[in-house]
């Protein structure tokens, strides 16, 4: 099963000062599973390596993804759906991880690789009692 990724995990593995830098990588290295990243991601990700490590970081995630190092998930017309239902029901959480949970709702996925415990841990999947969150 692939591991589906938030926009913490992945800022934390560029940023070797970042408190989750070493969790992550550790987490990760022990991984087999293809890295999933939802496509509402990547604008955060981008936006926050280039903002606090320059334009050469975000270049580098980029390239991952081209390089086929990353897989992209498509939000699709349900996930937004239930993306609505989230944050209708969630006020705390926002757009991208409401779009991240409906995703991994919509692949029955269990675990989430995130460092946002706060809304994550609050969210109640319709397939399971709750996520598993990595590291």
């Amino acid at each position: 099963m692939p591991l589906l990724m938030d926009t913490g995990v992945l800022y934390a593995l560029a940023d070797a000062d970042d408190a989750w830098h070493a969790p992550v990588l550790d987490c990760l290295g022990a991984l087999k599973e293809n890295l999933l990243v939802p496509v509402t991601v990547i604008p955060e990700v981008t936006y926050l390596l280039r903002s606090r490590l320059g334009r050469d970081a975000e270049l580098s995630f980029v390239q991952s993804i081209v390089a086929g190092e990353l897989d992209i998930e498509q939000l699709t017309q349900p996930d937004l759906s239930r993306t609505v239902d989230l944050l209708t029901r969630y006020g705390d959480i926002g757009f991208v991880d409401a779009t991240v949970a409906a995703i991994a709702e919509r692949l029955r996925l269990s675990v989430i690789a995130t460092t946002d415990r706060r809304h994550f841990s609050q969210i109640q999947p319709s397939h399971r009692d709750s996520f598993e969150l990595l590291p």
